[in-house]
């Protein structure tokens, strides 16, 4: 922790060509949207749930002078009665939904949106249609899309800004809001989204109140491209927690005064985004925008195949230095998974351990000759506040210490304990956590933290003991290349996982290929490395201690160069 951090929050892909595409803040975007409306009548601003609907026609559509305005949300059923369609989908459970197959369509009032087209038939002047599948309608002499990041989302949610789309919920328990999000609304956006782009006039950039950035689709689209060929960084974002500790403060460069902060998406294109530099203009967008729209570029063939528009590898940080341990857990098979919550993948992880103190610790898999019985006895008895879970006499707990790799296939009963730093390497379906106990704590909101023994005792796999978890799960290192100024290791995962991890250690330029698959790496040891291309197709790309950076399949060969005279370590993750 004494390094000198230069860890980049808000890393930018510099897109070409475009700078006189992009505008920034409403008297511009106005501007911009008047000159493409010159001689034409329908303007339609298709959003994504959550967007400030009122800001846009406050700030936008009113001060180009167009009166005409109607709300598409009419074109719908009530919300009370999308709420019964979907139950389903919902479930009764706090967490935990099923994903949905539905599309926005199904959700049209027929009668509704019949009147609304009349209504627009008869404008003799420009009119407006705003609101989440705006474009619908169908007639649009302009299209705009409307964007927002899942991460902003989210935080409306938390202020009680919002709701979820149709609902009047602001105030319904955050993690209800956020599951009928992640299940259903987002899922129907993201389809609907995606035909939009096949026809939309520009984007529109919503995620900063009152400060909105427009660009053309032309650029927009191009800009996914140009991203798809080059290594990347996707925006981190970090989120105190009940458990959470200080490293990343530090390291990160985050507010000091906060208590703590507990965990980070610094590889997950499903929530982070992307923010694509036109000019002076930047613009962010969901980055899985970028897997929506340049799957084959960025994925490559064979994972694009396997896993569709997923992007199926993730990294993250948790954080328990000086903090406290995790919730004790485990993660679903794969065909509980797909038979319960309609998911085709589960989340198999590791613990890449970047840093820990003396006593820091990984509970990982089950003690010898147990009784699963009684294991489930004592969860349910401590969950409800009867007694004390006795991890001692269930658990195993093993000793991390820096750059130890702990593998964790789904089943494994696990958690990381206080004074660790952890390097989370997981496959992506990152919301199917059974807690099974989280030693007598509530959450930051003073709730008591979901816990899902039910789910939980139907997936532990006790026969993963001591001598197994040994043998299998910790530092199964194995040597691929080892030379002066090289070695590159094995470090996993497990044979049930599909995701291999390298670790490279060197102090010259190494030369790296993705064998036509997308890659994930970070910087585990060293201040310094620049990403460079074999044919100069990209420029040199500067990545700092910590930091996670993507190299799509399409790059082919790369070299990692370090920039200080010292031996550096990265980490590598692919499909296998």
């Amino acid at each position: 922790m004494s390094l000198n951090s230069h860890y980049e929050k808000h890393p930018t892909v510099v897109v070409a060509d475009y700078d006189d595409q992009a505008y920034r803040g409403y008297p511009e975007i106005a501007h911009a949207l008047n000159q493409a409306m010159l001689g034409k009548r329908s303007l339609v601003i298709d959003c994504y749930p959550g967007v400030r609907v009122e800001e846009i026609i406050e700030r936008l559509v009113l001060p180009m002078g167009i009166t005409e305005i109607f709300l598409f949300d009419d074109a719908f059923i009530p919300g009370e009665e999308i709420t019964k369609k979907i139950e389903r989908n919902l479930t009764d459970d706090r967490v935990f939904g099923v994903l949905s197959t539905h599309r926005l369509e199904e959700f049209i009032d027929s009668d509704a949106l019949d009147s609304l087209k009349e209504r627009t038939a008869l404008c003799n002047d420009r009119y407006c249609v705003i609101g989440v599948g705006a474009s619908l309608i169908g007639r649009a002499d302009v299209l705009v899309y409307a964007d927002l990041a899942r991460w902003e989302i989210q935080q409306r949610y938390r202020s009680q800004e919002i709701g979820n789309w149709k609902c009047s919920n602001h105030k319904e328990d955050i993690l209800r809001k956020y599951k009928r999000g992640f299940f259903v609304e987002w899922r129907m956006a993201d389809r609907h989204k995606r035909d939009v782009f096949a026809r939309f006039d520009f984007l529109l950039d919503t995620n900063t109140q009152n400060d909105p950035k427009l660009v053309t689709s032309t650029a927009f689209l191009d800009g996914l491209k140009q991203t798809s060929r080059q290594p990347f960084r996707t925006v981190p974002f970090f989120d105190p927690g009940v458990w959470g500790g200080q490293w990343m403060k530090e390291v990160c460069r985050l507010d000091p005064d906060k208590d703590n902060y507990a965990w980070c998406f610094d590889g997950v294109p499903e929530e982070n985004s992307l923010l694509l530099q036109y000019g002076e203009t930047i613009v962010q967008v969901p980055s899985i925008d970028l897997v929506f729209m340049q799957a084959g570029n960025l994925l490559g063939e064979s994972v694009h195949a396997r896993f569709g528009l997923e992007f199926p590898i993730r990294f993250d940080f948790l954080d328990t230095m000086d903090g406290q341990h995790l919730s004790l857990q485990v993660h679903p098979l794969t065909e509980y998974i797909q038979e319960n919550f309609g998911m085709h993948y589960t989340q198999d992880e590791s613990y890449y351990i970047l840093d820990a103190k003396d006593d820091g610790t990984v509970y990982l898999g089950v003690k010898e000759g147990i009784d699963p019985k009684d294991m489930i006895a004592d969860l349910k008895a401590a969950q409800q506040g009867s007694t004390r879970f006795p991890d001692e006499k269930y658990i195993n707990r093993f000793p991390a210490k820096k750059h130890d790799h702990f593998l964790i296939p789904a089943g494994t009963v696990h958690c990381s304990g206080k004074n660790a730093m952890i390097l989370e390497i997981s496959a992506t379906p990152y919301i199917f956590t059974f807690k099974l106990w989280d030693w007598d704590r509530v959450g930051l909101d003073g709730l008591p933290r979901p816990v899902h023994i039910g789910h939980g005792e139907k997936v532990i796999q006790f026969d993963r003991d001591t001598t197994w978890v040994k043998e299998n799960l910790i530092n199964r290192f194995e040597t691929k290349i080892e030379s002066k100024h090289h070695l590159e290791e094995k470090t996993g995962l497990h044979e049930r996982e599909f995701i291999e991890t390298r670790r490279h250690t060197f102090d010259e330029p190494i030369e790296l290929s993705t064998q036509g698959t997308v890659q994930m790496l970070n910087l585990i040891e060293g201040r310094e490395i620049v990403v460079e291309s074999m044919d100069h197709s990209f420029q040199p790309y500067r990545i700092h201690y910590a930091e996670t950076f993507i190299i799509p399949a399409s790059v082919g060969k790369f070299r990692l160069r370090p920039l200080h005279n010292e031996s550096v370590k990265v980490i590598r993750a692919y499909v296998r």
